[in-house]
């Protein structure tokens, strides 16, 4: 790939408010096109290359991820920081520590990908949302394989209605035309990632997008509608509009994390309606004068939406509890190393 400017790759001034004099004379920036074992590929004004990635970015917290910008050494590609993120869209991995995954980094928008048969899940298409407001990224909504689906209209009108304003789109991604929606959030210089279960059509989009075969695809399982795994990792593909698109690992569970504040964007009715309630500290769950309860048996509250509501609260307080126990344990542990350290010196001071 050529050498680009660094605003072509999505340079902001604001990055670079994070850095001093010395650092630009330390290093260079540089964004990060593709994460693997051995390191990461990286674009920057003297074009693609390689570097390795120090262990203590490997191991930290929220690890370094495709979108992510990077200070170079310059003549020792060396990674010397993590340049300060504008966005970082991660989730809680698998197990019981509450690790948190990094998925990808400065994004403007979050394609949020479902298709128009059994994958469609308006609970699960919360749990994204939830993730991408906690970001701080605007996410749309992509409905695909309308062209399979005689209900599509139905889809997108279930979606449209139960996810309040967020943009609800309904493409044929084997129609070369049909991915001009999508032109809006494709302006030169901008990051998008495109997010969902496997088979739902990602790659087949970011292909319609490049308009090569960059990604591999196949066809779903006829049986239960969903899709095999096609794209095994992350990586960031230039558009011919100048955006920047990232493509993700099909998703079999999503796990969010401390994301409270962003629940009450997602369920923003339920949210306006708990200020309703006579009681400040109401459960909705039997108080006198909930404004919940009334608009559930009035219909006016979908009865899934409150469960879901209550159990990704649920899922957000264990988070946090765990991040906060985490947080004890290091500095905890951080004492004690500089009380036996302390110690140490004292004993070779005598």
């Amino acid at each position: 790939m050529s050498s680009q400017t660094l605003s072509q790759l999505g340079w902001r001034p604001s990055y670079a408010q994070h850095l001093t004099l010395m650092d630009f004379e330390a290093g260079y920036p540089a964004r990060v096109s593709a994460v693997h074992r051995s390191g990461l590929t990286v674009l920057s004004s003297r074009g693609a290359g390689s570097v390795v990635l120090p262990h203590r970015l490997v191991d930290a917290e929220s690890a370094v991820a495709v979108g992510d910008w990077i200070l170079i050494e310059h003549e020792a590609d060396r990674v010397i920081r993590l340049i300060q993120r504008q966005s970082l869209i991660e989730r809680v991995a698998a197990g019981e520590d509450h690790r948190r995954q990094s998925i990808a980094a400065n994004v403007d928008t979050l394609f949020i990908v479902t298709s128009c048969n059994d994958d469609f899940n308006l609970s699960r298409l919360e749990r994204y949302l939830a993730l991408a407001y906690e970001a701080g990224v605007e996410p749309v909504i992509v409905l695909t394989k309308v062209d399979l689906s005689n209900k599509a209209n139905d889809y997108v009108a279930e979606a449209s209605g139960a996810l309040g304003t967020v943009t609800v789109l309904a493409i044929n991604a084997t129609d070369a035309t049909a991915v001009a929606p999508l032109a809006p959030w494709l302006e030169a210089g901008r990051t998008v990632a495109f997010i969902g279960s496997s088979g739902v059509g990602k790659s087949t989009l970011i292909n319609r997008l490049l308009g090569v075969a960059s990604q591999h695809t196949q066809d779903i399982r006829e049986d239960d509608a969903r899709g095999r795994h096609t794209t095994t990792a992350r990586e960031m593909f230039p558009t011919a509009s100048g955006a920047w698109v990232i493509d993700t690992p099909g998703m079999r569970e999503l796990r969010i994390g401390a994301v409270e504040s962003a629940l009450d964007t997602v369920f923003d009715d339920i949210a306006a309606l708990a200020a309703q309630c006579r009681f400040r500290d109401c459960h909705h769950d039997g108080d006198a004068d909930c404004a919940v309860e009334r608009a559930l048996a009035e219909g006016a509250l979908d009865h899934r939406r409150l469960a879901n509501y209550r159990k990704l609260q649920r899922e957000a307080a264990e988070a946090q509890r765990t991040l906060r126990e985490k947080r004890e344990r290091s500095r905890l542990f951080g004492a004690m190393t500089k009380e036996v350290m302390r110690a140490k010196r004292d004993r070779l001071g005598r």
